[in-house]
């Protein structure tokens, strides 16, 4: 049996009438395919957060799953199943967070693709948005996380770069060095694989690394400035 036919199986099962999805610390090993049926689930409900799938949405979706030909047909009827209603998305979020409970940096990967998926049309709503701060609150990122992870894909004022990086402005030189440097080793998109996400992810990963390397830049340049500026005016 395939991988996708195992989907397919795992969402039978989770879309049945009488099913239920393994959660809650309920016993029972959540396999491969289960965990990514669960994934295509939130995916779907996101898109459906704001009352509106969008073609773009569906797209953002495909752009990360990218299944065989033959696979095509299932997974789209899976996908509409979903999204009819985004009623018991947090029984998927849960699946997720289990399957990667040991793992943070893989959840945030998913968090990325939930974001990709909620901007592809340029418009993130407020249900969306309620949606990504449930999800990511089942997943157990604490508020500064979801700001830091929100900033990375919507940008935000000047102390962005702070944010995207997770650290306060006071930060030493030492520590900011420190801090992009685990932020760096945790995101590169060498790491993918090892995280257990789909390849497809890989797009999503190398966005992210520039949005890293760019605020570490940005905050490097900016001291430097500052301290430039404070130079001048001693020597006046």
């Amino acid at each position: 049996m395939s991988f996708w036919t195992r989907i397919f199986s795992a969402a039978a099962g989770l879309f049945g009438p009488a099913a239920r999805p393994d959660i809650d610390g309920q016993p029972g090993r959540i396999d491969d395919a289960g965990f990514a049926a669960a994934l295509i689930a939130l995916s779907a409900k996101l898109a459906k957060a704001d009352g509106v799938v969008t073609r773009e949405e569906i797209d953002a979706f495909r752009s990360i799953f990218t299944v065989p030909p033959d696979a095509q047909d299932g997974i789209a009827r899976f996908f509409d199943l979903a999204k009819q209603t985004t009623a018991g998305f947090e029984s998927y979020a849960k699946i997720v967070a289990r399957k990667f409970r040991a793992r943070p940096a893989a959840l945030e990967d998913v968090m990325d693709g939930l974001f990709h998926i909620a901007l592809a049309d340029g418009v993130l709503s407020a249900p969306e948005m309620e949606f990504l701060q449930k999800t990511s609150d089942i997943f157990g990122f604490s508020d500064r996380e979801f700001n830091r992870l929100k900033a990375s894909h919507m940008g935000r004022a000047a102390d962005d770069p702070y944010l995207i990086l997770g650290v306060d402005e006071d930060i030493s030189d030492v520590d900011l060095k420190r801090a992009y440097r685990r932020q760096a080793a945790a995101n590169h998109p060498d790491r993918l694989m090892a995280r257990g996400l789909p390849e497809q992810f890989q797009g999503l990963a190398n966005h992210k690394m520039a949005m890293i390397n760019g605020a570490y830049a940005q905050v490097l340049a900016e001291r430097q400035a500052a301290s430039g500026i404070v130079v001048k005016r001693r020597r006046n």
